[in-house]
Formats: structure tokens, sequence, C-alpha cells
């Protein structure tokens, strides 16, 4: 499959994606974190639309566990787990007890004051603990608004570096997000040579299949993870209007108000790192411009 195929920006044809490809929103939210809809009115419309879901709920698993109980929708159990350093990371499971594990064991010990506070743990952390289970590791939104992405100023170049090389992929389109950075966080993935997904972090029903990820596999978890763990996936969809954004971040507000200082401590944290590393390479840049003046004054000098 060349790079080209992988990932498609326009608008997804699911009748007719449904009738050769197992198809999946592999990003979607439920009212058990920062979403409007129930569990069950999220399997209705998946039935709906024919396609598969995964309820990523913010550091938490109950609504992906109520899903899996409904053996008629393909459902891939998966979390969207917030690092200490704020950014968002996506793990997904092979089977509903795999992710129960996970959640025991690895978040909930180290959960924050608050459903969407960050977790005690640093994002490697949080990658080699999902590494004990059988799993895909994939970073959600890349580039997008302040820190929940990875590639934010949150991680220096070779920590970064680290980061993307121990993750199976890179999340290409999120309906989301805005169009310059879906193109960036696509183009990531495909240099990286990485497994790619796509969804549309949906926090409304209209969200739902605005970006899915396809395969030609059997519609069961194994064989749907096993294809985009191994690269044979593809992406399609577009970003949602502005004005489905405002009403999506409406709906996200009420989640967010209960989480205001934690919100308010990062936004600061990260508005200083942003300062500060933007005033050094701004005094670094003017060095060089005062030395590379001075060597070529001293070039051009001719002695009488």
């Amino acid at each position: 499959m060349d790079n080209f195929s992988r990932v498609q920006f326009e608008k997804p044809d699911l009748k007719m994606l449904t009738s050769s490809f197992t198809v999946v929103d592999l990003h979607f939210h439920t009212h058990y974190s920062d979403g409007l809809n129930s569990v069950k009115v999220v399997a209705d419309r998946a039935r709906e639309l024919g396609i598969g879901v995964a309820i990523t709920d913010h550091n938490e698993i109950q609504g992906a566990v109520e899903i899996a109980a409904e053996k008629d929708v393909l459902s891939i159990p998966g979390i969207e787990v917030t690092s200490a350093e704020g950014a968002h990371l996506l793990v997904y499971f092979y089977s509903i007890a795999g992710l129960k594990k996970f959640y025991k064991n690895e978040i909930k010990p180290f959960m924050g004051h608050d459903l969407m506070s960050s977790s005690g743990l640093m994002m490697e952390e949080i990658i080699q603990r999902a590494r004990k289970y059988r799993s895909v590791v994939v970073f959600p939104h890349p580039y997008s608004a302040m820190y929940t992405g990875i590639c934010s100023y949150q991680f220096p170049k070779d920590r970064l570096d680290m980061l993307l090389h121990m993750c199976d992929g890179i999340e290409a389109i999120n309906s989301e997000n805005v169009k310059k950075w879906n193109l960036k966080s696509a183009l990531l993935g495909l240099n990286l040579n990485k497994a790619i997904t796509g969804g549309s972090d949906g926090h409304t029903l209209y969200h739902m299949g605005k970006v899915v990820t396809y395969s030609d596999c059997k519609p069961t978890r194994k064989a749907f993870l096993d294809a985009v763990r191994l690269k044979e996936a593809r992406v399609i969809g577009k970003e949602i209007n502005f004005l489905r954004k405002v009403t999506s971040n409406g709906v996200k507000l009420k989640t967010s108000l209960r989480n205001c200082p934690d919100l308010v401590e990062k936004n600061i944290k990260y508005g200083c790192k942003v300062i500060n590393l933007k005033s050094r390479l701004f005094r670094e840049n003017m060095s060089r411009r005062f030395h590379s003046k001075n060597r070529n004054e001293e070039a051009t000098y001719i002695p009488f």
C-alpha cells in the first residue's frame, strides 16, 4: 500500500466503505468523561451507520466496558490517558480483560484529583506500562492546541524522538483538529512509517463517522487491531466546521469547569515554558547574527 492511499482528506462514504471494509471510528467520548451521550445512544448510532467504535474516554473505562456488552456492535476497547505533562495518549486493547487490568493496575492508582486531571505518570511510564498487555499505543492529535499533543514545547527534541519511537501509531486525522495540524500529523506518521489511525474525537453524535479507520479484514477486534499495527489500515475523513467545534467545546466545558484549577495551573506552566524557550531562541538567534556580522566586517576590512 502506497502512502498516498493510507490517508485521505475527504468526506467518508460510509455506505460504500462498509460494503467492502471493516470501518471503525477509533476516538469517541461518552458522558463518562467529557462527552454528551450515553453508551446506549452511542451504540445505537454506530449500528445506524454500520461502523464499529472505540469509546476512549479520558482516564476512564466504564463506557468501553459497557459497549463491549453490545455484541452486534464492533467495539475496540480503549482509553485516552492524560500524562503528567498534560499530553494525551490512546491505548487500544485486544480484550476488555486487558483494558480492565491496565486501568486497575497502571492508571487508577496514579489518577489526578479529578477525572480530567493529569495522571501522576510521565508519558514514557504510561507507554511502558501499556506494553505489559496486548495493546496498540497511538498518539492522538500530535499537533494540536497547547500541550495535549505530543509535538509541543513540553517535550525537547531528543525526548520527543524517543517517545515517537516508542509508540505504534499516529492519529493522522482528528475531526476536532484544524486542517493544518492534521496535515502535519499525517506527514509525521507517514514519515516515521508508523501505523496510521483516525477518529472523530467525537463528543456528540454528530461527530461519529466524520473520520474513520478502515481495513480489508474480518470484523473482529483482533483482526482490526492487527491490521492497524501492521500498517494495513487506512484513514479517511475531514474536520468538522467551526460552529460544530464551538458546540463540541460547549459540551466539554461542563467537565472542564470542575477541573478548572488544574487546567489553569497547566496553562500557566506551559505558557512559561513557551516564553522561556522562545526567549532563549531569540537570544541565540541575535547572538548568531551579531557574530556573523562581525566575521563579515573582518573579512571585508582592507588595511591601507
